[in-house]
């Protein structure tokens, strides 16, 4: 294949375009304030996961606490009304004597009830507690994954505007080629990564292998339009005057 020299040379600003653009490409997929995002995201859920179960911890000992009040206020109007009828002298000395067995009775179940509800009631502010502290930690994990959410998302505003920048400055320069110099060159490129290098001493500038005697002669000997290839890694060789001896154009 033979391509104008000048021609040649604008691979190398494609190709340095195709590098920042591969650059920005792994830098959206490596970026570490992704991984600060998902981080801080495994951070909220397991917070959300830790409210939920406080929340109902806090729900049970509230029914708990709830249906505790209510037998006692029960045991308590089974008292008053039974008390009521010993004082009324409204009953016999058989049923005063039963309901001061009953009354003793309700007494000692309304003591074991009481003594159940506090500790439940403990149990309610130790859990509420619990809830508070796992609400605070939720509200500063979500505070967190929204700083991250905003500095991942400005990374990648500056990448969406270098990509969008850098591919309209390589399609233009694309048209600039001609069309089978530009589809060996994708082709390549598509291949290893690199569509073309530029030869500097002996090195290639695709793989960075320097070309042995024989490669660099035949390299010098080739007609300036001349496309050349790496004998190692395929890549258009472009020549400049950084290249050896009379391989340069």
């Amino acid at each position: 294949m033979k391509a104008d020299p000048t021609a040649q040379r604008r691979l190398l600003d494609l190709a340095g375009l195709d590098a920042e653009l591969a650059r920005a490409q792994h830098r959206r997929r490596t970026m570490p304030e992704q991984t600060a995002v998902e981080d801080a995201e495994t951070t909220v859920r397991a917070h959300r996961d830790a409210v939920v179960t406080a929340r109902t911890s806090v729900g049970d000992l509230g029914r708990d606490v709830a249906k505790l009040e209510q037998e006692v206020a029960q045991v308590a109007a089974r008292e008053e009304r039974d008390r009521g009828l010993v004082d009324s002298g409204s009953v016999s000395a058989k049923q005063v004597t039963d309901l001061s067995h009953e009354l003793d009775t309700l007494a000692r179940r309304r003591a074991v009830l009481e003594d159940a509800q506090l500790e439940v009631m403990e149990r309610l502010d130790a859990a509420e507690t619990d809830l508070a502290h796992e609400q605070a930690a939720l509200d500063a994990a979500e505070t967190a994954l929204a700083d991250a959410v905003e500095r991942r998302d400005g990374v990648l505003g500056d990448i969406d505007v270098l990509e969008a920048r850098r591919g309209a400055e390589r399609a233009e320069l694309a048209t600039t080629l001609p069309e089978d110099l530009l589809a060996l060159y994708d082709q390549l490129r598509a291949r290893t990564g690199t569509g073309a290098g530029e030869l500097v001493g002996a090195r290639c500038g695709g793989c960075r292998i320097e070309m042995d005697r024989n490669e660099i002669r035949a390299v010098a000997a080739a007609a300036p339009d001349d496309v050349v290839r790496c004998e190692q890694c395929g890549t258009i060789v472009v020549r400049t005057e950084k290249s050896s001896g009379k391989a340069s154009v």
